[in-house]
């Protein structure tokens, strides 16, 4: 599970920074987490095939978060997109596409499936054989859903040299690769221990914008491997962020303390701050592991930073993080 930080601005494309967008890729899927103005140009600027993408998922009606959407939905169009997509929202979404396509003529060459989430509760809205997508519900003006990427269980890893040496065919594999023992022909059982390895732990990202401070959230992300969580704000602000509905990079640590995450992740910046540094040190001295969401940044959810994409004007030393 990798994530890619196409945008992290709030109040305005300045600093050099854009609108909130995410990729967020799963083996072989592509989902896309909110799509402000300028998606698309972050994505050919780092060169992110999203052209697969069959799933978005749209946390609120705000413009920094959906502004972006129909320029994609029409460029697919352009591409000759046949393969339905699939986009998850809070009410009010579809009537705003479809209001846009037809006043603009638009043709599209595909379907377009909206599923509209209730953005006050916390339930399971996608699924695949690996991976399960739920909602979590936020506090900001207007219906808010955040969204959990969550692995499901792996089978077992069954050890090669346990095929041979038992002659374990191969309609048997998968039971094992579930769990289960292996009969011999003579009556002798093998023990799933000695015929596998443990697969690794499934992994789980969170992305949580916008909100105010709000503590049911620590529940719904309890141990999560990767939270990313708005910092729209920093504590000299702090009136400000109860005031808009927003949060404080504190508060955003905070959440992430309580809810005893392996990685925090902040964005959503308010343009009023040219850089991010009082963000920063602010969270750390309530939750030690957290970065910055700068643009370009990639993590690989339950393990370290990877490097910056191609054309990130990178920051001094963040690529040793």
């Amino acid at each position: 599970m990798q994530l890619t930080i196409l945008g992290n601005s709030s109040g305005g494309p300045f600093h050099g920074r854009h609108y909130t967008a995410q990729v967020l890729q799963v083996e072989n899927q592509v989902f896309l987490i909110d799509c402000g103005e300028g998606t698309q140009m972050q994505i050919f600027k780092y060169r992110i095939k999203v052209d697969a993408c069959k799933q978005i998922f749209i946390s609120h009606l705000h413009g920094d978060h959906i502004f972006g959407l129909i320029g994609l939905i029409t460029n697919w169009s352009h591409k000759k997109r046949s393969e339905t997509l699939h986009i998850f929202s809070p009410p009010g979404l579809q009537e705003l596409i479809e209001t846009t396509i037809r006043v603009c003529g638009i043709r599209l060459s595909y379907q377009i499936e909206f599923h509209v989430v209730d953005a006050t509760i916390s339930a399971k809205v996608f699924e695949t054989a690996k991976l399960e997508v739920w909602t979590i519900p936020l506090h900001h003006r207007g219906p808010t859903s955040g969204w959990l990427f969550r692995e499901k269980a792996k089978p077992r890893n069954i050890r090669p040299e346990k095929i041979e040496e038992y002659a374990i065919p191969f309609s048997a594999i998968p039971t094992i690769k579930a769990g289960g023992d292996f009969e011999l022909s003579d009556g002798r059982v093998v023990p799933n221990a000695e015929l596998t390895l443990d697969p690794s732990p499934p992994v789980s990202y969170a992305f949580c914008s916008d909100t105010a401070y709000s503590e049911p959230v620590a529940e719904l992300v309890r141990g999560v491997d990767l939270l990313y969580h708005e910092a729209t704000y920093n504590n000299q602000n702090t009136p400000e962020a109860e005031l808009y509905y927003h949060s404080t990079a504190a508060q955003a640590a905070e959440i992430a303390r309580r809810a005893g995450v392996k990685r925090l992740i902040l964005g959503h910046i308010s343009g009023r701050y040219a850089d991010t540094e009082q963000h920063l040190a602010e969270a750390r001295a309530v939750f030690e592991k957290v970065e910055i969401a700068e643009e370009g940044g990639r993590w690989e959810v339950g393990a370290e930073r990877l490097p910056f994409l191609l054309g990130t004007v990178v920051p001094a030393d963040k690529n040793t993080v």
